[in-house]
């Protein structure tokens, strides 16, 4: 249809939208929807990640889908998993055609590059001999890496990963914020002003801490042993690099119960779900089928170096692998724990952490769940309409359709704001809060010892039972446990606890 021919009043569908419909394509839905109608050009924020712009008639690109899609990398950004999709159902002629039309234009020699990116397949065009080369990502809108410079479009491929498995962040207002408040030196700078004895002490409790919280959040209480083997493994985060096959496989074997190791990734279909009712599950998560688990985690390990290599903000780098890894649920045990473990592991081997201390970053999530869960969910709640499955009465799932390719290139945007969220409260309450507590600790320790010369593990218990009892010690526990002390005594130590943690 010809641009003149579109009435005034009518609206349409533009881009990613007009080639989701004309294709019919079962894809995640886009952060950003484009139609084309009337006179005016506004854009309406529907929701927290979602934008739907209307453009004036002028705009309209015509019925050809390919001219949408330089509309769509034009004015929606990219999304490598409609694109996929397209250049399945695309005809090849009508594409070459196109991209010879006009081989020097920068959206040409975009879609002409992903095309044979993402699909292996070399289409029957010359390369480009001259010209600038360009990149394949905005910097200025997008977290990109290290380019890699393609001769044939005269490109600059600067995706976070590869076309087995690759994010997309935007530099979103919040990413930039984020960015610009310098959490890691903020917190450089908040410890500074702790003694080293005091942090030293600090850091052995927070190990224990973020254990204890990583458990928490699948509502596991794990016993004295397990909880020492994952805190011992938390202390190897800033040493050693754990995404790889093997280091996965064998981090997997020392966190679980070792009846539930797996020698390799998992060959089962596995999801997340809740019983509601006699042989009825709540489904909030499905994984990718297992035949196309080893190309995922060999993109996701691929992408990991790759962002690793090209010093890619270690915040953005730990949201898409650590996120990516527990999206691919690779294993029948264990998948949260290892997740969490590689946020710390990532920022730790990245010095986004100060040396030797750990991010209570599991705390924060715990205190926050709702953050949390909608951070998984901003990907979750889009996948699951999209998958055809069937559950029999032993809860054994089966995936009735072809799922890889919405895993393999998530917007991880939301998922990176979070990850941002959750460390800046880590470093100015949770930190500050253990740090503070045990400061505040020394004091009454010291004022205590002034009042009755106790020994350190009775002075210990006498706070512990005060701080749990409003600042007082209940009559029973000092029956049981202080009945030596003087109603005096007892009455100073109490307006000391009171003073110091008011």
């Amino acid at each position: 249809m010809a641009k003149n021919s579109l009435k005034s009043d009518t609206v349409r569908p533009a881009g990613y939208a007009f080639l989701i419909r004309q294709f019919d394509l079962q894809v995640l839905l886009h952060w950003h929807i484009s139609e084309v109608g009337g006179s005016r050009h506004q854009k309406i924020v529907e929701s927290y990640d979602r934008i739907r712009e209307t453009f004036p008639n002028a705009y309209w690109p015509g019925d050809i889908q390919l001219n949408h899609l330089e509309f769509a990398l034009k004015y929606d950004g990219i999304n490598l998993e409609i694109l996929c999709e397209v250049f399945s159902k695309v005809n090849i002629k009508e594409l070459v055609s196109w991209i010879t039309a006009k081989p020097q234009g920068q959206y040409t020699r975009r879609i002409w590059y992903l095309y044979e990116w993402m699909t292996g397949k070399q289409l029957k065009i010359d390369d480009i001999t001259s010209g600038n080369y360009i990149d394949l990502l905005d910097k200025d809108e997008y977290y990109t890496a290290q380019d890699q410079m393609i001769h044939r479009q005269r490109i600059r491929d600067n995706l976070l990963g590869n076309a087995k498995f690759c994010p997309v962040i935007r530099r979103t207002e919040a990413m930039r914020k984020f960015e610009t408040s310098d959490l890691s030196e903020q917190c450089r700078k908040m410890l500074a002003g702790y003694p080293a004895e005091l942090l030293k002490r600090a850091v052995s409790y927070l190990y224990t801490k973020e254990t204890k919280s990583s458990f928490a959040i699948e509502h596991i209480t794990p016993n004295a042993s397990r909880t020492e083997r994952f805190a011992s493994l938390l202390q190897l985060a800033e040493k050693d690099d754990f995404v790889s096959r093997d280091s996965l496989v064998d981090l997997q074997n020392r966190i679980v119960d070792s009846r539930y190791a797996n020698k390799d990734y998992r060959n089962n279909q596995n999801y997340v779900g809740e019983t509601v009712a006699w042989q009825q599950e709540k489904i909030h998560f499905i994984s990718p089928q297992p035949q196309d688990l080893a190309s995922l985690m060999e993109g996701l390990i691929s992408a990991h170096q790759r962002m690793d290599k090209s010093q890619v903000h270690p915040v953005v780098h730990a949201a898409a692998i650590a996120f990516g890894f527990v999206f691919m649920h690779p294993f029948d045990d264990g998948n949260g724990r290892i997740h969490r473990f590689l946020i710390h592991n990532i920022l730790a081997r990245r010095g986004f952490t100060p040396e030797g201390l750990i991010f209570p970053i599991s705390a924060a999530m715990l205190n926050n769940m709702s953050a949390y869960d909608a951070a998984l969910e901003s990907f979750s709640k889009l996948l699951i309409p999209l998958i055809d499955y069937t559950l029999d009465e032993n809860g054994q799932m089966k995936v009735n359709n072809q799922t890889a390719i919405h895993y393999r290139y998530p917007d991880m945007t939301a998922i990176a704001e979070a990850l941002f969220g959750f460390i800046q409260t880590t470093i100015e309450k949770e930190l500050v809060e253990e740090l503070n507590f045990l400061k505040n600790y020394d004091v009454t320790k010291r004022a205590i010892q002034e009042i009755v010369d106790m020994p350190d593990n009775r002075i210990d218990l006498f706070i512990r039972f005060c701080l749990k009892n409003n600042g007082v010690i209940s009559p029973k526990k000092r029956k049981s446990h202080f009945a030596e002390l003087t109603d005096e005594e007892v009455q100073k130590m109490q307006v000391v606890i009171q003073k110091v943690y008011r």
